[in-house]
């Protein structure tokens, strides 16, 4: 992935992106808890498609922004359908691709005309941001191919520091449909917990393979340990991690703030 600089004409969404390209992927450490929280979330996401899918293999990455997913995926040989609703973006992803084979397609996704055409979708960071997150997995299954994969991030809703309703306990989720889509936490409706997924999943014709809880209060830097995660070496940190996920499932949900989740289609949707 080519390392590019910020111009005086570029659009707005591109100086948007920028600073979080330098978190993401360029490994400025500016913000501790975000960029350690990102690399996690990157790992599992990448652990989880290399598990089930083939270099080739066809993948839709879904509201995709700056494309580091879709890029990082094209670098490993895969087949990259890039979506978002932001156009202007396509433009700031190429600038930044080496190699590759990636295919755009801006626009609400659901207009799109997919029907089980992909290997994989991934769905990374999107699904908290919608207001009916049941009906956005079904028709997310839609697009993939019998026996094909989703592979979905998103925060967890069981988190201890959570203050985000529960979706099963909102009779009427409707009246959030004017505020979905809205970028970065500030765009976050509901925050869902391992019963509701696993709910989701059982009614879309989704068997779940693999559900990890990702990312500790710590490496993510909240309650002040931005503090400590400077003075902690990388590899603590990770060690650190890597700890906190083999813990019972009482205590994991508590303290880590994120899902990665691989599903698999095994029924008509």
């Amino acid at each position: 992935m080519k390392i590019v600089e910020p111009q005086l004409d570029w659009k707005n969404s591109w100086k948007y992106s920028y600073p979080y390209d330098l978190l993401e992927i360029y490994g400025s450490l500016a913000d501790y808890g975000y960029a350690y929280a990102y690399a996690n979330r990157r790992k599992h996401t990448l652990e989880l498609i290399q598990k089930v899918a083939e270099p080739g293999a066809k993948i839709l990455d879904v509201a995709a922004a700056q494309g580091n997913f879709t890029l990082s995926l094209a670098e490993l040989g895969y087949n990259l359908t890039w979506n978002d609703l932001r156009k202007e973006l396509i433009d700031y992803v190429e600038l930044k691709r080496e190699l590759g084979n990636i295919h755009y397609a801006p626009g609400n996704v659901f207009d799109l005309g997919f029907s089980s055409e992909f290997d994989v979708v991934l769905i990374a960071e999107v699904i908290e941001h919608v207001a009916h997150p049941d009906e956005f997995l079904k028709k997310i299954a839609q697009m993939v191919k019998p026996n094909g994969y989703i592979v979905m991030t998103t925060p967890n809703g069981g988190y201890f520091l959570n203050r985000l309703p529960k979706f099963s306990d909102c009779p009427d989720p409707s009246q959030f449909e004017s505020r979905q889509f809205q970028p970065n936490s500030d765009g976050h409706i509901f925050l869902l917990h391992l019963d509701e997924i696993k709910d989701f999943a059982k009614k879309t014709g989704l068997s779940i393979l693999d559900a990890r809880l990702i990312t500790n209060w710590i490496t993510n830097g909240h309650m002040k340990s931005s503090y400590l995660l400077k003075s902690l070496p990388r590899q603590w940190v990770e060690y650190l991690e890597s700890f906190t996920e083999t813990l019972p499932l009482i205590p994991r949900e508590k303290i880590h703030t994120g899902f990665a989740v691989l599903m698999q289609r095994v029924s008509n949707v």
